[in-house]
């Protein structure tokens, strides 16, 4: 009876017209539903009466692909489901009882040890989101021996999309026969997260490789900023005859413009013209973009954008790129209006590169515009709106922003970490900076970096360098911080130190390392030890550079060499304004004032424009030089230029005046300036009214020092110096007395002297020196001597 059955069911659809059914079911949702019923009808006879009791392989084979092709169809039900059914609507819950019902039925009939079937199981649990029976069925895919290559490939992949990399890599490990593809998964994952060294690994050993393999690689070395390993991945994927695809080509663009193999990035655009990939794919096309704008041809890059069939906003956001670099801000603001769609990468690019040329304020702008056209801020967009509320000193507006990345979960991230420290330490929130850093799961060493610095600008050198002390690892940038840190804080003999315990290190010092060291230098007026900076930089072969060029020239004025200065000056092959402004400062402190204006004259012929430093230059040397018809003139000149006068210069022309003699033009100009909180130009007043004895301008000038400055003791003293001096010696009493009073205290002064490299200090309020007993056997030594 059961033959008989088995003579009259009906035949199951050759395997062309099933896989035709299973393919016109994944477009829509509602195609999905209809294939499904033919099959299971089949199926259900199939079911009632089991499988055949002495089953050819053909028979099984065929009753193992109907199995197979109902797993799927309801895969198929449920990946329509997941893209096209709206929320309320979920017939994939539908199919999953099927698909239940059908694993089961496999592993009772045995069908579930045909590899077809038992891959088919692990891609339907994976696409009802079933890990528990989607690891289940593949264990017992591994016990029966069923596990084909692709169901470890495919499990593998599963792991790593859940961010499991441990039991992938487990998996992997485990894999009888290793395929490319499993390879290529864990490459990738590995370099995703930065695991370079383990990607490596595996990549060496992969026997064979696929373009996919390849291009994974390529991929993940850019991704970690190691172009040039990339390249030499390139060159091997050649030599295996394994032709690029089109993905391959814009990672290798990216790979070239890291590395700045500027001429192979070209020739990569060639085997992509000649493999039609230009034509057919808009990445291609955005990727030279990109290259011909880091090239600086804007207008390649544009001929480029204007041909371009279709344009998306990877297309749209490189062009916005490309006026930015030109330095048209207005006209990348433009493009970015002109956008028929925008994303957080187009408003982020247009914030940073405003960040970046010092316009912090409408950086901070564009944030909130693109928070109300409904995009939401990336890594790299937190970090620049961070940015210029650090510059800005902005606490409200970074604290702000600070919560919305707590909100995204974007705070614990290196980068938004390293901006967060920066922002809270200069606006003086070095508690909270350092909060931030102890709470990071993760801390690189640009973290370590941020704080240090940090501290350092808060003038906090005692926190900085023990945090820097605990640094698990230090590169150039940590000793420059240190370094630099102890000279901005005039700490210019600790510079040093650190400096020595740089190159005891064995780390190889920069162009911005020789800057602090060299501006310590000419602070304390150290030849020697200028000198032996100064051979460090030609044996590194940086001396020609600008920046330490322009630092020589300083130390070496600093330091009265002047010769030396000049000689340095001549010899740089490109000069700036900062340099000029260099050598015409350092001939007017040693006193050579003429000379200082020939020069300045001698800029303007160049073509250079002048600063605010380098005017400021200028009046100093016009005041050390008594030029006062100079002065004005190149005072009224510097506003002509459209630059407007600081405290600094309105100090520099009072002291002009005064020095003259000219007590009533100074105090005038004082009166008229636009700010009015610059005690030192009053200070200078004062000291020119104890020189000429002027009592009636010295005393408005010392009551508005004081109101400016009531802490400052320059006031009280060039008071009191000058009613002593004029003989009122009961006025200059009172001003010591009323000193007194409020507590204040003279500064006293400091002398030192460098022995054997070895700087000593000498204050003028501490009577003691460490060496003061053997200071003073010498000198009674000495003075017996003379007296011989």
């Amino acid at each position: 009876m059961r033959a008989a059955v088995r003579t009259k069911r009906p035949r199951r659809p050759p395997p062309a017209a099933t896989a035709q059914l299973a393919s016109s079911s994944r477009p829509k949702l509602e195609k999905a539903q209809v294939p499904l019923t033919l099959p299971l009808k089949s199926f259900k006879f199939r079911l009632a009466n089991g499988p055949p009791l002495a089953p050819t392989p053909k028979a099984f084979k065929s009753y193992a692909e109907t199995c197979a092709t109902l797993l799927r169809l309801c895969r198929a039900a449920a990946t329509a489901t997941s893209h096209a059914a709206p929320a309320s609507f979920s017939p994939s819950s539908d199919r999953l009882p099927l698909a239940l019902s059908l694993h089961a039925h496999a592993v009772r009939s045995g069908v579930a040890a045909d590899r077809s079937v038992a891959s088919h199981l692990l891609t339907t649990y994976a696409a009802f989101a079933r890990a528990a029976e989607r690891d289940r069925a593949f264990g017992d895919c591994v016990a029966a021996d069923a596990a084909s290559p692709f169901a470890y490939d495919f499990m593998v992949s599963e792991h790593v999309k859940a961010g499991d990399i441990a039991s992938a890599r487990r998996l992997f490990d485990g894999m009888p026969d290793r395929t490319v593809v499993s390879y290529t998964t864990m490459v990738d994952a590995l370099m995703k997260r930065g695991r370079v060294a383990e990607a490596v690994e595996l990549y060496e050993q992969c026997p064979s490789g696929s373009v996919a393999f390849f291009t994974a690689t390529i991929s993940g070395f850019v991704r970690n900023e190691l172009h040039h390993n990339a390249l030499g991945v390139f060159r091997k994927m050649l030599s295996c005859r394994v032709r690029p695809n089109g993905i391959t080509i814009v990672c290798m663009i990216k790979a070239c413009v890291g590395a700045g193999e500027f001429g192979l990035a070209l020739s990569i655009v060639g085997l992509a013209i000649k493999s039609n990939f230009f034509e057919s794919s808009i990445e291609v096309q955005n990727s030279l973009i990109t290259l011909y704008l880091r090239m600086g041809d804007a207008a390649a890059a544009r001929k480029v954008f204007d041909e371009m069939d279709v344009k998306d906003v990877v297309s749209w956001t490189a062009l916005l790129d490309v006026y930015s670099e030109s330095g048209d801000l207005d006209g990348a603001r433009r493009v970015l209006d002109a956008m028929p769609e925008r994303n957080e990468v187009s408003w982020g690019t247009l914030i940073a590169r405003h960040e970046q040329r010092g316009n912090a304020a409408e950086a901070v702008k564009l944030y909130s515009q693109m928070l109300a056209d409904g995009c939401r801020p990336n890594i790299s967009c937190f970090s620049s709106v961070l940015s210029a509320c650090a510059s800005l000193e902005d606490l409200r507006g970074g604290a702000r922003i600070h919560a919305r990345s707590l909100k995204m979960g974007s705070s614990t991230n290196v980068f938004v970490s390293c901006s967060l420290i920066d922002m809270y330490c200069k606006c003086n929130k070095c508690g909270d900076a350092q909060t931030i850093f102890d709470t990071l799961p993760q801390k690189n060493i640009v973290c370590w970096n941020s704080l240090v610095s940090g501290y350092s600008y808060n003038g906090k050198m005692v926190e900085a360098m023990y945090l820097f002390k605990k640094m698990p690892a230090r590169n150039l940038a940590s000793w420059n911080t240190i370094i630099s840190g102890y000279a901005q804080n005039r700490q210019f003999v600790d510079a040093l130190k650190s400096f020595n315990a740089m190159l005891a290190s064995g780390q190889v010092p920069g162009e911005i390392t020789f800057s602090s060291v060299l501006l310590a230098c000419a602070n304390l007026c150290s030849l020697v030890t200028g000198k032996m900076a100064h051979a460090k930089t030609i044996k590194l072969g940086i001396e020609e550079s600008i920046f330490i060029g322009t630092a020589l020239s300083d130390m070496y004025a600093k330091s009265g060499d002047l010769q030396s200065s000049k000689r340095m000056f001549y010899q740089m092959p490109e000069r700036n304004d900062v340099t000029w402004t260099a050598m015409i400062q350092g001939l007017a402190e040693n006193g050579f004032a003429e000379e200082s204006i020939l020069l300045f004259e001698d800029m303007m012929a160049t073509g250079m424009t002048p600063n605010e430093h380098t005017f400021l230059a200028l009046l100093f040397a016009c005041s050390h030089g008594g030029l006062v018809e100079q002065a004005i003139h190149y005072f009224d000149k510097m506003q002509a230029l459209g630059i407007s006068p600081k405290e600094k210069h309105y100090t520099c022309m009072v002291d002009v005046l005064a020095r003259a003699g000219r007590l009533a033009e100074a105090e005038a100009l004082l009166m008229k300036t636009p700010s009015k909180s610059e005690a030192n130009s009053w200070a200078a007043l004062l000291s020119a009214c104890n020189t000429y004895r002027n009592e009636e301008i010295a005393e408005r000038a010392a009551k508005r020092l004081h109101e400016l400055a009531k802490d400052n003791t320059a006031g009280y003293v060039l008071l009191s110096n000058m009613y002593a001096s004029c003989g009122r010696w009961k006025d200059a009493a009172r001003i010591r007395v009323l000193m007194k009073g409020t507590t204040l205290k003279k500064d006293g002064g400091c002398s030192w002297v460098q022995v054997r490299g070895q700087y000593h200090a000498f204050f003028s309020w501490e009577a003691k020196h460490p060496l003061s007993m053997e200071i003073d056997e010498i000198l009674d030594l000495l003075m017996w001597e003379s007296s011989l």
